[in-house]
């Protein structure tokens, strides 16, 4: 019995130790199984982090080329922007040789134009409720369960003739009260009628209102055309016998016409003198510090900036020469072209600019030209093949040497001094 107990005891030890041996072996495989999934996991985020960081430099070279494309993109819309303002200023003669510069004054008659006149809600008639209508007159219903003749259940009869007199009572009633709703349904559909025409009175007072404003708002209208029309009529006989005031209201009306650039805006004042058959006009340019001085602009990718360069000051100072002689000869051009009948005979013209004298710091007037010419001696003139300054010079003008610089001409003794 001992030694079965002692083999009992080595069996259960070794049943232990190859236990202990399983759990030890089983141990180190899953921590194996551990190191190799984080192993895994570790080049799994690390290849994530590749692939992020090479979609993020992906990301960052593409944004780099739009911004780049975008740049050079606003580089090219500055650059088309000073090519086409230097283009119209250097055309301001140009730009009207291929205008008819005449006002038919006919086409500046105007006809009262009326939006349509529209009621909305008002224009719909409010829909008429319907007749009131009288109910049914209630039925008698006999209450249910009335004995046989000759039943025997006790009381029955009596029950029943209890349920009956109250069926009549309650048909009695209702006969009474629908006999009363009856008898009110004329005064109540008369009320109704009222309510109904008495709303519909009052939208029909509204559209009549509405009506009304409209047509009070088109009689303006026909009275400020007629007006407008009156006036036209006036001017145009006036301008027939050549009075001053039609003479100066028409080249009013010419010079309005006279659509000079943004970049080059143009102001003119002037009198008529109907005894000298001569027009005195005053002409306002911009100063030369207003116009660009940007020849192109440029994109610097090293430095992601874009930078300007400037115009030579002999580009600056020959642009705004030609410019002021071109609004000189234009000015001249647009007027003995539009005055058809040969009202005015002669012009005399002084162009200069209104700027802040560096002197003084006061605003100042700076003439830039003086000039008189006749309409023989002009319309002999073909524009479409001059130098404006050219043609200055041979209208005997007074010019100035660099109206850049702001340099006046002497006007002590008048235009045709």
């Amino acid at each position: 019995m001992l030694a079965e107990i002692n083999r009992q005891i080595q069996q259960d030890a070794r049943r232990r130790e190859q236990a202990q041996r399983q759990a030890a072996r089983e141990q180190a495989a899953a921590q194996r199984a551990a190191e190799q999934a984080a192993r895994q996991a570790e080049r799994a985020r690390v290849q994530a982090e590749r692939a992020r960081a090479a979609d993020q430099k992906r990301a960052e070279q593409e944004a780099k080329r739009l911004h780049v494309e975008a740049m050079e993109a606003e580089v090219s819309a500055r650059n088309a922007a000073l090519v086409a303002t230097y283009g119209e200023i250097d055309s301001i003669l140009a730009d009207t040789l291929e205008v008819d510069d005449y006002v038919d004054l006919e086409t500046l008659r105007r006809v009262a134009e009326h939006p349509p006149f529209e009621a909305g809600q008002l224009a719909i008639a409010i829909p008429r409720p319907d007749p009131i209508e009288a109910p049914l007159r209630p039925e008698f219903v006999a209450p249910p369960g009335e004995p046989k003749r000759f039943s025997l259940t006790p009381g029955a009869k009596k029950r029943y003739a209890a349920l009956l007199a109250q069926a009549q009572a309650d048909h009695a009633e209702a006969s009474r009260a629908w006999e009363a709703e009856v008898a009110g349904i004329p005064s109540r559909q008369e009320e109704q009628d009222r309510a109904y025409e008495a709303e519909e009175s009052l939208r029909m007072q509204k559209l009549d209102a509405a009506r009304a404003a409209y047509d009070e708002e088109c009689s303006e209208r026909e009275a400020e055309v007629a007006e407008s029309n009156r006036a036209l009529d006036e001017l145009i006989a006036n301008l027939g016998y050549g009075v001053e005031d039609a003479v100066q209201e028409y080249v009013a009306i010419v010079l309005g016409n006279s659509v000079y650039p943004e970049s080059f805006p143009v102001l003119h004042e002037f009198s008529f003198d109907a005894t000298q058959g001569e027009l005195t006009l005053e002409v306002d340019v911009p100063a030369p510090s207003s116009l660009p001085g940007i020849r192109q602009y440029k994109y610097i990718k090293a430095r992601d900036e874009i930078t300007e360069t400037a115009q030579s000051q002999k580009e600056q100072k020959d642009r705004y020469a030609n410019a002021v002689a071109q609004v000189a000869v234009r000015t001249l051009h647009e007027i003995f072209e539009a005055d058809r009948a040969g009202r005015i005979q002669t012009i005399s013209l002084t162009l200069g600019t209104e700027t802040i004298d560096p002197g003084t710091g006061q605003m100042t007037d700076i003439p830039f030209v003086a000039v008189a010419s006749d309409r023989a001696t002009f319309e002999a003139i073909d524009l479409s093949n001059v130098v404006p300054s050219a043609t200055l010079a041979h209208l005997n003008a007074a010019v100035s040497k660099n109206p850049f610089g702001l340099v006046a001409i002497d006007l002590s003794k008048g235009v045709r001094g």
